[in-house]
C-alpha cells in the first residue's frame, strides 16, 4: 500500500498522481486481460493463459548457434538500489540519508573494499567467490520516468519518447523474433523462442503481429501444463449436441494453438529432474520449474520470470530483507541445480526493475520512487565477479533526491544481445531503435568486439580466451535478406484489403492465405513476379466468397517464407 505519511520531510519527493497511476496500470491491465491491448490473452477455466510466438532474437539465437540461455527476472515495482548494493565509500552519506531505515556496518557483507550487500543476502557470498556475481552500477536513462506503467514501458520497448498510455507497442525482444521468425504466425520454431511466468503477455516479447512468448499467470500454471502437457480435444460428442458447438470447437481450436507447446514443455520436464531441494515460496519454484526445463533440454533460450513487492513506500527493511533473501538463496539454489549436469556455464540471469529508490527515507520508514539502481547478473558464464561502472555519488542528487544514472540500460541490452546470445551487432542497434552499439565489459565476448575502458572495483576482470571459430563477427541471418522484400497489406478507397510488394529482384512468387487457426483458404497468388511494385486485391484474387474477419497471408519467395495478418471487412 502507497504511503499516505504526512510528516516526512521527504513526502514532496513522492511524484505526483501516484494513486492514479496504480490505478491506470490497472485499466491497462484489465485491457490486456481481454485481447484488447498487449499480446491477446484468453479466459480458460477462471485462469488467464496467453500464448506468444517467437521472433527475431531467437532467430539470431539461433543462427549463431549458440545454446546460451538468458533469464529476465522483473523486479516488480522499483527495487531500492542503496539496499541491494551499499556504496561503503559513502556510507556516512548513506546512513545520514536514511536514518531509520539504513544498513548498519554490521550487517553488510563485504564484498570489496567499495561495495557490499546485505548480510540477508549472503547466499551470494558462495557465487561471488566462484566469479558468477556481477553488479552494474546506476543504470537507467536520461530523462528517467518515476511511473511504475511509464517506467516498466520503457524498459521494455526501448522507446525513450514513451509517456502514459503512448509510446512503442514492440518490444527489444519482440523486434528480434519478428526479424528472425518472420513466419512464426504460420510456421512457429519446434520449441517456444520464449517463456514468461507472469499475469500478461509482457511488452519485452510483443513484436508487431504477435507476443514471442509463451505465458501463463503463475507458477501454478504452468506447473500443471509441465507435469500433464494438457491440451483441449477437439473430438466431443459435445460439439454435436450444443447449440454453439461450432463456437466451441473453433475456441478449443485456438486454445490449441495457443497451447501447441504444451506437450513439449511436458516432455523436457518429464526428462529433466531438479537435484537439489528449493524453498517454498513462488519465486523459487519459478526458478526450480526453469533448472527442470533447462535441464530436460527443451530449447527455449529466454525466459522471463518476475518477484513482485518491490514498491516499499513503508515498512521497507522487513520487506526487502525478505524479497531479497528470498532471491538470493533461489539463486544460488538454482546455478547449483544446473552444475550438476555442467549447464550452469550456459545460463546468465540478469535483474530489471522499472525505476529504482530516493536517497532519503520517507516517513513511514520507507522510500520513493527514484531514478537509477543496479543491475545484477548472476552465472559462470560472467568469467569472474565485479561491481561493474561508476556507483551514482549520494552528496548531490537531484532537487528530487535522485541517484542519477552512470549507465544506460540499453548498452546492458545491446551486450547480452551480442555478446551472450551472439546476436550480429547491426541487428542489435536496429533493435534496440538505432542506439549506437556501445558494450559493457561483462566477461563474455561473442562478437571479437575490443571493449572500451570501464571501471571495476574489484579489478580487471578475467575474459576467456574466445575460441577461433567465434573471431569472426557472425553473418547477418538469411531472414535479414527476406526484409529486401517490403509487403504489407493495406486498405485503398474501396476499403478492400490489398497486399503491396516490392521485389529487388524478378522470381517466383507463391502468397497463401490461411484462417487463425492455420487452415489453409486459399492461393492468393502463384507466379513469377518482376522486379518493382506490385500490388494484390486479396478478395478478388480469391475464388468465391470470402467471410469477413482476420486471416494471415504467407508470401514463400524460394525456401524463404514471411507471413502477417490482414482483416477482411
Amino acid at each position: 500500500m502507497c504511503d499516505t505519511h504526512h510528516n516526512s520531510p521527504h513526502k514532496g519527493l513522492q511524484h505526483e498522481g501516484h494513486d492514479q497511476e496504480h490505478k491506470a496500470w490497472s485499466r491497462r491491465s484489465f485491457l490486456q486481460a481481454l485481447g484488447i491491448a498487449g499480446s491477446g490473452s484468453m479466459m480458460l477455466g477462471s485462469n488467464f493463459l496467453t500464448a506468444s510466438a517467437p521472433s527475431p532474437l531467437t532467430s539470431a539465437i539461433a543462427a549463431a548457434e549458440t545454446d546460451n540461455i538468458l533469464i529476465l527476472i522483473r523486479l516488480s515495482g522499483g527495487n531500492d538500489g542503496l539496499s541491494t548494493v551499499i556504496p561503503i565509500e559513502q556510507y556516512d552519506s548513506y546512513a545520514n540519508a536514511r536514518p531509520n531505515i539504513y544498513i548498519p556496518e554490521s550487517k553488510v557483507l563485504k564484498l570489496t573494499d567499495e561495495f557490499g550487500v546485505p548480510s540477508y543476502m549472503k547466499s551470494l557470498e558462495a557465487m561471488w567467490d566462484q566469479g558468477q556475481f556481477k553488479a552494474v552500477h546506476g543504470v537507467g536513462y536520461e530523462g528517467q520516468s518515476l511511473s511504475h506503467f511509464t517506467g516498466s514501458d520503457i524498459f521494455a520497448n526501448t522507446d525513450l519518447t514513451t509517456t502514459g498510455f503512448s509510446g512503442l507497442n514492440t518490444g527489444w525482444m519482440g523486434r528480434h523474433f519478428e526479424n528472425i521468425y518472420p513466419d512464426y504466425l504460420i510456421s512457429p520454431p519446434p520449441a517456444p523462442a520464449a517463456i514468461q511466468i507472469g499475469q500478461f503477455g509482457s511488452l519485452v516479447f510483443q513484436g508487431e503481429e504477435t507476443n514471442y512468448a509463451f505465458v501463463t499467470s503463475n507458477i501454478d500454471q504452468l506447473e500443471e501444463i509441465a507435469e500433464s502437457g494438457v491440451r483441449y480435444g477437439l473430438e466431443d460428442t459435445l460439439f454435436n449436441d450444443c447449440m454453439y458447438g461450432d463456437q466451441l470447437k473453433f475456441l478449443r481450436g485456438v486454445a490449441n494453438t495457443t497451447y501447441e507447446y504444451s506437450g513439449i514443455i511436458h516432455e523436457a520436464w518429464s526428462r529433466g529432474q531438479n537435484q537439489v531441494e528449493y524453498q517454498d515460496n513462488g519465486f523459487a519454484r519459478q526458478l526450480a520449474l526453469l533448472a527442470r526445463l533447462i535441464k530436460g533440454n527443451l530449447g527455449t533460450k529466454v525466459y522471463m520470470i518476475s518477484m513482485g513487492g518491490f514498491d516499499t513506500h513503508g515498512n521497507q527493511p522487513l520487506a526487502h530483507e525478505r524479497l531479497m533473501s528470498n532471491l538470493s538463496i533461489a539463486i544460488n539454489n538454482f546455478y547449483e541445480d544446473l552444475a550438476y549436469t555442467e549447464q550452469d556455464d550456459k545460463v546468465l540471469s540478469m535483474t530489471f526493475s522499472e525505476f529504482g529508490r530516493r536517497i532519503f527515507e520517507n516517513g513511514s520508514n520507507g522510500t520513493d520512487h527514484g531514478k537509477a539502481a543496479p543491475t545484477l547478473f548472476f552465472g559462470k558464464g560472467l568469467n569472474g565477479s565485479a561491481f561493474v561502472g561508476e556507483h551514482p555519488t549520494l552528496d548531490n542528487p537531484d532537487g528530487r533526491g535522485n541517484l542519477e544514472y552512470t549507465m544506460d540500460f540499453r548498452d546492458l541490452y545491446a551486450t547480452v544481445l551480442a555478446e551472450w546470445l551472439c546476436v550480429p551487432i547491426p541487428l542489435v542497434e536496429q533493435h534496440l531503435l538505432d542506439h549506437p552499439y556501445a558494450p559493457v565489459n561483462l566477461g563474455f565476448n561473442c562478437s571479437g568486439t575490443d571493449f572500451p575502458e570501464i571501471a571495476y572495483s574489484d579489478g580487471e576482470p578475467t575474459i576467456p580466451t574466445t575460441p577461433d571459430s567465434q573471431t569472426e563477427s557472425p553473418v547477418v541471418p538469411s531472414s535479414a535478406e527476406i526484409n529486401a522484400i517490403v509487403h504489407k497489406p493495406y486498405y485503398p478507397t474501396d476499403d478492400a484489403p490489398h497486399i503491396y510488394i516490392e521485389m529487388p529482384v524478378t522470381a517466383h512468387v507463391d502468397i497463401q492465405l490461411f484462417n487463425i487457426v492455420g487452415q489453409r483458404v486459399g492461393t492468393i497468388r502463384n507466379t513469377i513476379m518482376t522486379a518493382g511494385a506490385n500490388e494484390i486485391n486479396i478478395k478478388e484474387s480469391m475464388p468465391g466468397h470470402l467471410a469477413a474477419g482476420k486471416y494471415i497471408y504467407r508470401i514463400q519467395v524460394q525456401d524463404h517464407k514471411m507471413s502477417k495478418s490482414v482483416m477482411v471487412a
